[in-house]
């Protein structure tokens, strides 16, 4: 008696004896990939894949020896579009650095503002409705030539160190949090640093990634303590980084490192500790909450500066 012809489940025109090990359909080479006794179909690798739970950092981040550090790579593409921008429309820098509060007078100029003076004038600023400067700023950096802002001895440096920075932190801090958490990170930690300004020194225009930065070596220092790491050449890093914080007091704005460097600290702890059981829903609403408070306080100061 002459065998019954059997072919392939996905190409009927394909004569073949191979089945799947467990879904039991005829396979042909093409559809046929190695499983450890025989051989699967492609659907039912595809569902072996599904049902696996993916490996996770203590943070939360996906375990991934392949994964690129995309959003690490788009923060520093967005920075540097900005930067061009500056340099081909120089008004950018007036129109959305941090300022918490000036006055734009019938001129067009900016003036030192202070409450009940110059009447009439227009409040410019986050103390203006301008909120959006709280996280522009962020993104834009000092010119290489000098502009209504000033500059640093160092010129286009500014931008080039702020970048290096970056991306020497920014990779290993994006692999153990993941692209979700790091750019919340990220993000308030700019916003805490805009903060602060606005809390301290509200008359003083900056710009600068630097705040979002000190997070990141905040971060950075959290990770490897909560991975018990050898802490001794971290403590060296981080003592370079509270170092160069002191010596930029002079040039720089020490207010919006501060503010990031505290926001990234907290943001990062919570991220390390947060109950293994409910991490995702106790990290999104810790960041709720920060954000919540970073905003009450720039609307009290707002309300102090406007009377």
């Amino acid at each position: 008696m002459e065998a019954e012809v059997t072919t392939c489940y996905r190409h009927p025109s394909y004569e073949t004896y191979v089945s799947c090990v467990r879904c039991e359909r005829f396979i042909c080479p093409d559809c046929m990939r190695e499983a450890a006794v025989g051989h699967q179909c492609v659907e039912c690798v595809k569902e072996g894949q599904r049902s696996i739970r993916q490996a996770r950092t203590v943070f939360g981040g996906t375990v991934s020896r392949s994964a690129v550090p995309l959003v690490t790579y788009v923060l520093m593409g967005l920075n540097v579009v900005a930067y061009l921008g500056e340099i081909l429309r120089p008004g950018i820098l007036d129109r959305f650095a941090m300022l918490g509060a000036g006055l734009d007078g019938p001129d067009g100029a900016h003036y030192l503002y202070r409450a009940g003076e110059f009447p009439g004038f227009d409040v410019v600023g986050v103390a203006g409705g301008e909120w959006y400067r709280l996280l522009t700023g962020a993104f834009l950096h000092l010119p290489p030539t000098g502009s209504t802002l000033g500059s640093l001895p160092f010129g286009i440096l500014h931008i080039v160190f702020n970048m290096y920075a970056l991306w020497n932190l920014g990779r290993v801090v994006e692999e153990q949090l993941g692209r979700a958490r790091y750019l919340a990170l990220y993000l308030l930690s700019a916003l805490g640093g805009s903060v602060l300004v606005h809390l301290i020194a509200p008359f003083d225009a900056t710009v600068g990634a630097s705040g979002a930065i000190f997070g990141l070596g905040a971060a950075f220092y959290v990770i490897n303590l909560r991975l018990g790491r050898d802490m001794r050449p971290v403590n060296r890093f981080m003592a370079g980084f509270l170092l160069w914080m002191v010596i930029s007091a002079g040039f720089a704005s020490w207010q919006a490192h501060l503010g990031g460097l505290l926001t990234g600290g907290i943001v990062t702890l919570v991220y390390a500790y947060a109950p293994a059981n409910r991490r995702t829903a106790f990290q999104a609403a810790a960041c709720v909450v920060l954000l919540a408070v970073l905003v009450l306080l720039v609307v009290l100061k707002t309300s102090a500066l406007t009377g």
